[in-house]
C-alpha cells in the first residue's frame, strides 16, 4: 500500500493504513527519551534483490539462512527498523515508533552515543548499486513530513553519518536533494548531508 492523506499515527505509535508486521527485535527506549533523530537506511536481501519476502522475514526474525549463501553472514544478527519503504512504495511498520528498534547499531550522532535511543529508522529497499524510484521519494517524502507532525525531530541523516567507516548507507545514488525539496514544503526540519 503507498503513502496516502488518510495515513495516521495512533496512540500507540503504529501508522494506520500500511503493512505491519511486528518485529521482536526492538525493546523500550530510556525513559525520558524523545525522538529527534530520523535515519535513512538501504537494504536488499539478497544483495541487488528487490521485491522478495527476505527483508520482512529477516526484520521478523524468521529469515531461513538456509536458502542462500548471503544469508550465512545474518545468522545471529537481530535487527529491525521502524519502516521499509519497498520500490512500488508499499510501507511496511515492524516497530512502534514509541519503541526502540534495533537499526543503527553502534552509533553516534553529535557526541551522543545509541541512536537507536532517541530516532526512528527508515529502510529503503535498495541498495548502493541502484538509483532508487520516484515512489520510494514521494513516499518518504510523506512519511517524514507525517513523524515531523508527531515527534521532535530534529534532523534527517543516513546510517553512514552515524557510523562512519562501518556504515555506507543509504549509499550514493540516493538523492537527498530530492528529501531537501520535500522538507522545504513543510517546516524546514534540518537535513545533514555531509
Amino acid at each position: 500500500m503507498t503513502l496516502s492523506s488518510a495515513l495516521r499515527l495512533d496512540e500507540q505509535g503504529w501508522l494506520t493504513h500500511v503493512t505491519k508486521a511486528p518485529s521482536p527485535h526492538h525493546d523500550r527506549r530510556p525513559d525520558g527519551a524523545q525522538i529527534e533523530l530520523v535515519v535513512i537506511h538501504a537494504i536488499s536481501l539478497p544483495p541487488g534483490t528487490f521485491g522478495g519476502p527476505e527483508i520482512i522475514d529477516f526484520f521478523c526474525g524468521r529469515l531461513d539462512c538456509a536458502t542462500h549463501p548471503y544469508f550465512q553472514t545474518l545468522i545471529g544478527l537481530r535487527v529491525s527498523a521502524h519502516f521499509l519503504v519497498r520500490r512500488n512504495g508499499e510501507v511496511v511498520q515492524f516497530v512502534s515508533c514509541m519503541d526502540r528498534a534495533w537499526h543503527a547499531g553502534v552509533s553516534c550522532w553529535r557526541g551522543r552515543q545509541r541512536c537507536n535511543d532517541f530516532s526512528l529508522g527508515i529502510e529503503l529497499e535498495g541498495d548502493e548499486r541502484h538509483t532508487f524510484t520516484d515512489c520510494q521519494y514521494h513516499v518518504l517524502a510523506g512519511l517524514l513530513r507525517l513523524l515531523q507532525e508527531a515527534y521532535p525531530i530534529r534532523e534527517i541523516v543516513g546510517h553512514h553519518d552515524i557510523a562512519p567507516g562501518r556504515k555506507t548507507d543509504p549509499g550514493p545514488f540516493f538523492e537527498w536533494r530530492r528529501i531537501l525539496i520535500a522538507r522545504s514544503e513543510a517546516s524546514g526540519i534540518p537535513l545533514t548531508k555531509k
